[in-house]
């Protein structure tokens, strides 16, 4: 006796994959815009952190130097931060008043004398589309 052997093979049709990668594509075209958003506003609140470690090491220069309005260099400052970090090498051998964000370095921040705070241009910074303005405060200067 033949037997008829029933040979079927398992698989997925062309048309059930190509739903499976348009969903995949449907998923990933929702959620990155939302990952690169979120990517944005935690270098803008990383440069908001760096504002007020320049605050910090400024107002700890002035009281260990006794400076009532002296406006402190990049070099002055170094001492304040932990070695070899992003914002040590940024500002290491900074004669100027101003320095790039170690990880964003088309933003500038101004470091000013001892009675003001440092602060940042918000007028054009790359920020604008995930903070608004009163995110830099009291760092803004506006300029």
């Amino acid at each position: 006796m033949i037997q008829k052997l029933n040979k079927r093979h398992g698989g997925f049709t062309l048309v059930e994959i190509m739903i499976v990668v348009a969903i995949i594509a449907l998923l990933a075209a929702i959620a990155v815009p939302g990952f690169l958003r979120a990517r944005k506003r935690s270098q803008a609140t990383t440069l908001l952190n760096n504002l007020r470690l320049v605050d910090a090491a400024k107002d700890q220069y002035a009281i260990e130097f006794n400076k009532t309005a002296a406006t402190p260099q990049g070099k002055d400052l170094q001492g304040y931060f932990k070695t070899n970090s992003a914002i040590y090498n940024a500002i290491f051998g900074n004669t100027a008043n101003t320095f790039a964000d170690p990880k964003i370095q088309s933003t500038t921040f101004y470091i000013n004398d001892t009675n003001t705070l440092p602060s940042i241009n918000i007028a054009n910074n790359s920020f604008s589309d995930v903070v608004d303005s009163t995110f830099w405060s009291p760092y803004s200067a506006g300029y």
